[in-house]
């Protein structure tokens, strides 16, 4: 079996949303959870984000919720980007960190507020750096108001409003 092809069949299998091919490869053929594929990308990278089983059985194997590619994204970012709430919450609660930036800066409240994921921001938004500026120098509360998104300006207006 050459170098990477457990990583290429777990990374495949997390990419489909095959929660038993998963579990399989993870218990009886022993993958590391954080096996590279040939692209040097993990499952937790390229899984299914609308799989929340595939997410929570590769944390629960000890797969690392923090991994970044090449460009500084983390699996929270892309949760974030895609509107999977019930995904992001999983990383967080196995320990993903919600105030990385990536290589443009931008938290993953940042990547929610841009991709106008309301319910995303809302849970993000307590936890993070809300004076947090991008690369183009803007806070998600600047962001938002940037690209006219008035509720979700409403959202931000409010958490940094509310006492301490």
């Amino acid at each position: 079996m050459q170098p990477g092809s457990a990583g290429d069949r777990l990374s495949g299998a997390a990419a489909r949303g095959d929660t038993g091919e998963v579990r399989r490869l993870l218990f009886e053929e022993l993958v590391q959870p954080d096996a590279r594929n040939r692209f040097g990308k993990t499952a937790l990278q390229v899984m299914m984000f609308g799989n929340v089983f595939v997410a929570q059985e590769l944390l629960k194997q000890g797969a690392n919720p923090n991994v970044r590619d090449e460009s500084g994204t983390a699996p929270a970012h892309d949760a974030a980007r895609t509107g999977f709430l019930d995904t992001l919450k999983i990383l967080v609660e196995y320990g993903a960190d919600v105030n990385v930036a990536d290589a443009s800066g931008s938290l993953p409240l940042h990547v929610a507020v841009r991709e106008g994921h309301a319910d995303v921001v809302l849970f993000l938004a307590p936890q993070s750096k809300l004076q947090h500026r991008d690369s183009d120098g803007r806070t998600p509360l600047e962001l938002a108001q940037h690209l006219g998104l008035s509720h979700i300006q409403g959202i931000l207006e409010q958490l940094l409003s509310a006492p301490a």
